[in-house]
């Protein structure tokens, strides 16, 4: 157990370093641990007050601080933990058929209608359109591990039409719109750049309709894919 304990608060201490200023990393290692704990709400709440009952609203503080205000690279952080993981995977991959890059994306349902790109679309968690957030992300994956390695906030477009709203929600004026099937290759082209290594790559036919996207997979070489069930060269 105290194995298990060092090994967390060692990959903790290794994620700090993706967020600058010393002042974040309490935040950090409060947050992660929040979510691993056995809790039915992971909100930063009931964390603050499992973490540190006697001083809750401080911890409270300290956490929505570095959830919702404090300025760091999302990123930055998920290459960290690529670091981390990757040789494991590495190890994985070399003694099975390779690598799978995998296409998705989450639905978060919603009641309101302040949280940034909250609308109605498809949600998968419900099955059905409704109001939630939609999150594109990339993961790679071996037939005994999987590690997200990319993961971008989907805005629809009435969101950057109404300026207004969009600036209050804290979106920046120069964001520009981006499908899904968009998002998700430059996903993949970052992937690329950054060196990891080359595998299937699946996605479901709401991405592998999109012609643009099938063409961006090809030209990035990364060989057999399957959409939707449909295996393509």
């Amino acid at each position: 157990m105290k194995e298990d304990v060092d090994e967390f608060d060692a990959y903790l201490n290794h994620l700090t370093q993706a967020l600058g200023h010393a002042d974040r990393h309490a935040g950090l290692k409060g947050y992660c641990s929040g979510l691993v704990m056995p809790l039915s709400r992971k909100s930063v709440e009931p964390m603050a007050a499992h973490i540190d009952p006697l001083h809750a609203s401080a911890k409270h503080q300290s956490l929505h601080h570095f959830v919702a205000k404090a300025e760091w690279s999302d990123r930055v952080v998920l290459q960290r933990v690529r670091e981390w993981v990757m040789p494991a995977l590495d190890a994985h991959a070399a003694e099975e058929t390779g690598y799978y890059w995998i296409i998705d994306d989450t639905g978060f349902p919603k009641k309101g209608r302040h949280s940034v790109g909250v609308a109605r679309q498809y949600c998968g968690q419900l099955g059905k359109q409704d109001n939630c957030q939609v999150a594109v992300s990339l993961s790679i994956a071996t037939q005994r591990g999987s590690l997200p390695v990319a993961w971008r906030l989907y805005v629809p477009k009435e969101w950057l039409d109404d300026r207004e709203r969009a600036r209050r929600a804290g979106i920046p004026d120069d964001l520009a719109f981006e499908t899904k099937p968009q998002i998700a290759l430059a996903q993949l082209r970052e992937a690329m750049a950054s060196g990891v290594a080359p595998g299937i790559v699946l996605a479901d036919a709401g991405y592998g309709d999109e012609t643009a996207f099938r063409d961006g997979v090809s030209e990035l070489g990364l060989g057999v894919t399957r959409f939707g069930g449909r295996l393509r060269s």
